[in-house]
Parts: C-alpha cells; sequence; structure tokens
C-alpha cells in the first residue's frame, strides 16, 4: 500500500501517481486491456482512437480476496460510460467520466519502474472528490501491488479508511 495521497488543485483537480514496476509496456496494457484493468480498477473493452465510446464496469467487491465490508449505500455494479479523448500509446490515455469530469494517465519510464500520474479534472461535489480521491487511491494500491506479485489489501476496507483520511485533510 501506498501512503502517497492525492493533491486536489485548482478547478477540481485531482492529480495522484504512483512509482509501479514497469517496463511500459506492462503499465500500460493494465489501463488499456480489460481483462488486466478489470483486476484492479474496472471492466470495459476500449477501441483505442480519439472518439470510441466505451463503458466502464466496477465490481470492486471482486478485486481482493477478502473484499472487506462494503458499504451499504453503494452498489455492488457500477457502470459509466466513457469516451476516448487522447491516445498516445505508452504514454498518455485520456477518457471522459460521465457526469465528473475527464481522466488522464500519464507514463514515464523511470529506470525499470513507471511513473503513473492520474489527472482527475471537473470533479462535482465534495462527496465525489473525497469518494474519488480514495477510490484512485486505493485502486492505485491494488495495481502496485499486483504489478509486484503482491496480495492487495481488501478494497473496501482500505476505501473506507482513506475517504476518512481524505475528509480529515479537505476541509469542508
Amino acid at each position: 500500500m501506498s501512503e502517497s495521497f492525492g493533491t486536489l488543485g485548482e478547478q477540481d483537480t485531482l492529480t495522484i501517481r504512483r512509482r509501479l514496476p514497469g517496463p511500459v509496456e506492462r503499465v500500460w496494457a493494465h489501463l488499456t486491456d480489460s481483462d488486466l484493468r478489470g483486476r484492479w480498477l474496472a471492466e470495459g473493452t476500449m477501441e483505442l482512437r480519439v472518439g470510441a465510446p466505451f463503458a466502464l464496469t466496477w465490481r470492486n467487491d471482486e478485486l481482493t480476496d477478502p473484499p472487506g465490508a462494503q458499504p451499504e449505500d453503494v452498489s455492488a455494479e457500477q457502470t459509466m460510460a466513457s469516451t476516448l479523448t487522447e491516445v498516445e500509446p505508452l504514454r498518455r490515455l485520456s477518457f471522459t467520466w460521465d457526469g465528473s469530469g475527464e481522466v488522464t494517465f500519464d507514463l514515464v519510464p523511470a529506470g525499470k519502474d513507471v511513473i503513473l500520474t492520474v489527472t482527475h479534472r471537473r470533479l462535482p461535489g465534495r462527496g465525489m472528490k473525497l469518494d474519488v480521491s480514495a477510490g484512485w487511491h486505493t485502486h492505485l494500491d491494488i495495481l502496485a501491488d499486483l504489478l509486484a506479485g503482491r496480495p492487495p489489501a481488501p478494497f473496501w476496507d482500505r476505501w473506507q479508511k482513506l475517504r476518512a483520511d481524505y475528509e480529515g485533510r479537505r476541509p469542508a
């Protein structure tokens, strides 16, 4: 698990970085391949071209074993329509995040590792900012664990702890 918290900047933009085991081709595959992405974030087949629509489907209780205690007000499955807005293989991937902005993944090789920066722009409302901050943090921790060959911590327990941590870091 990483203790590298995301930062909330201008225009309601969350930025969060992780140093991940490379090479960059492997990290890129975990961003773009539905089966690999489904192990740490959400499934959904992408046609890697600007303007291509796709859907992401989250099943967070399937990401870790055990999944932890799922909050009662969160559904077991969520699907979101998205559209690819930028595709630079092995370097950058951007898409709309239906109803809550746009997400960009930037990859920079760093020796045997890769620096992955996630930027989520135009986050609406305090609750969404807290949920998304804790969500990206937790999902990226799972990705780092998977790439390093470590078993990830229970998703929901980690997410709830991080949501409380982010709430304390971001006064109302």
